[in-house]
């Protein structure tokens, strides 16, 4: 693939890939849409919950498990955009039609679930969903009804739209539940009893109460008023494509106390807020934190005398992934863009686009503790732990700040998946033992929607585009990886 950026319509069932989506889910190990850190397994968390396991220490191997399913060579380029532990069973969401597993296919409609342990069996739960889903998620440690949201009408022939709660026995709709929201889901979290669901919607479940960003009941799927944020607003700046307001990505933290809220937006809480902000979710309404930094809010105005905090005009959301530091000190962050809108072509690159970075999560305003430039090449998707930051996409080299699509100076392969050092002072390349390129990799393809780190090791959900299917170097795992703690 070319460094160029892919940035299909939305309205397509294969949704950009914009990036570890760990959709996360409070009371259970997982992560999307969208990102996530190290989660506890049911009783455990994709995203935080009140009962955390410690971080393992890593990093994880650079050698894919064997037995994973992975998505079946159907002609078309079909994705995973997330996975999802619940106990002992992964949950897969996504645009695709069949999986595999080692020679043996199976028919199954955007969704599917296998074992969390090896060999990694698939099972016989196969919901009939007609379109994409972005996101699943569990309330706790309920492992018997999940919550999906995406672009779709139907589960099991059942008139279910973009929202639904689903048994995950019987594949069918849970009664009770409304299932409405007006235009496309694209994550979800379960925290404190509340299920927050953000996406391009205006209206969920007949209310208009909190467009784009809505907390509902678990149970009835009805607006609780725990989220009234006024989310508003869209990137307007010389030539930029045509965008609208969306909440894309949600991360919450290790203590359960804070949460990271990714989207194309200028307005939250009648703060000035652009791509990331943060709330607390420990008090009833949620309320925005004054953590934010001009790099990427425009508070302090463009350069000179200001930021470079607007990328290129095709990519005016930027900011698709984030996660927390295992002791929640630090939030690393994941950025499309290719370069700044006014970019001038002089080196080193200026500002976040296409890059890794990390922020002190601090509650006021911040600036960078390092970026880590990938020279124009889209990251969708990152997790920590103590020992690696790791970032994933159509990435070919780090560092690569002094270089645009091509290799710069400097420059060490890292294609589609690295690994940097954590911490204020990380970002630097983990190498392999020859030290000639980074440590881990993956076939590039349009990117990886999602990283989930659970106890055992790091889920990578990805595609299938060219029909290029290596990870750490090994051939077959398209859509699928898991790279295991030693």
């Amino acid at each position: 693939m070319t460094g160029k950026h892919r940035t299909p319509p939305r309205t397509l069932l294969l949704r950009k890939p914009y990036g570890l989506r760990y959709a996360v889910m409070a009371g259970i190990a997982a992560a999307g849409c969208c990102a996530l850190q190290l989660p506890a397994v049911a009783g455990s968390t994709a995203a935080g919950a009140t009962a955390r396991n410690a971080v393992q220490t890593g990093p994880v191997s650079s050698t894919p498990a064997t037995g994973t399913p992975k998505l079946a060579a159907t002609g078309t380029t079909e994705t995973v955009r997330q996975l999802v532990q619940c106990g002992g069973t992964m949950y897969a969401v996504g645009s695709f039609s069949k999986i595999q597993r080692f020679t043996t296919t199976y028919p199954r409609n955007n969704i599917f679930s296998f074992s969390a342990t090896p060999g990694f069996k698939v099972t016989s739960w196969a919901p009939d969903v007609n379109g994409e889903i972005n996101s699943i998620v569990f309330n706790g440690s309920n492992c018997n009804d999940a919550y999906i949201g995406g672009q779709f009408t139907s589960v099991n022939g059942v008139h279910a739209r973009n929202i639904a709660e689903i048994d995950t026995t019987t594949g069918a709709l849970v009664p009770g539940f409304a299932a409405n929201a007006s235009e496309k889901v694209d994550t979800l979290l379960v925290v404190n009893g509340h299920l927050l669901v953000g996406g391009t919607f205006t209206s969920i479940n007949g209310s208009t109460a909190n467009p784009y960003y809505a907390s509902v009941s678990p149970v009835t799927g009805k607006d609780d008023g725990f989220l009234h944020l006024g989310i508003a607003g869209h990137y307007v700046f010389h030539g930029v494509k045509r965008n609208g307001t969306e909440v894309y990505n949600q991360q919450l933290s290790h203590s359960g106390k804070l949460l990271l809220v990714e989207g194309d937006f200028t307005k939250v809480g009648g703060l000035g807020r652009q791509q990331i902000f943060m709330l607390h979710v420990n008090q009833t309404p949620a309320k925005v934190t004054g953590w934010s930094s001009p790099e990427f809010d425009g508070s302090k105005g463009e350069i000179p005398g200001g930021y470079p905090y607007q990328c290129g005009d095709s990519h005016p959301f930027y900011i698709h992934a984030a996660a927390w530091s295992p002791d929640d000190s630090t939030i690393y962050i994941a950025d499309t863009g290719i370069h700044t809108w006014n970019w001038d072509g002089t080196f080193p690159m200026p500002g976040l686009c296409d890059a890794a970075a990390a922020f002190p999560a601090n509650e006021k305003e911040v600036l960078h503790e390092w970026i880590a430039n990938d020279g124009c090449d889209s990251l969708y998707s990152v997790a920590a732990d103590d020992s690696a930051v790791y970032v994933a996409g159509h990435n070919r080299w780090f560092p690569n700040g002094d270089a645009c699509n091509t290799r710069g100076p400097g420059a060490i392969p890292a294609p589609g998946l690295a690994g940097l050092a954590p911490g204020a002072t990380g970002g630097s390349l983990i190498l392999n033992s020859k030290g000639k390129a980074g440590l881990y990799s993956r076939s590039r393809g349009h990117g990886a929607d999602d990283m989930l780190l659970t106890r055992a090791g790091l889920w990578i959900a990805s595609d299938n585009f060219g029909g290029n299917t290596s990870c750490g170097g090994v051939s077959g795992y398209a859509g699928i990886c898991f790279l295991p703690y030693s």
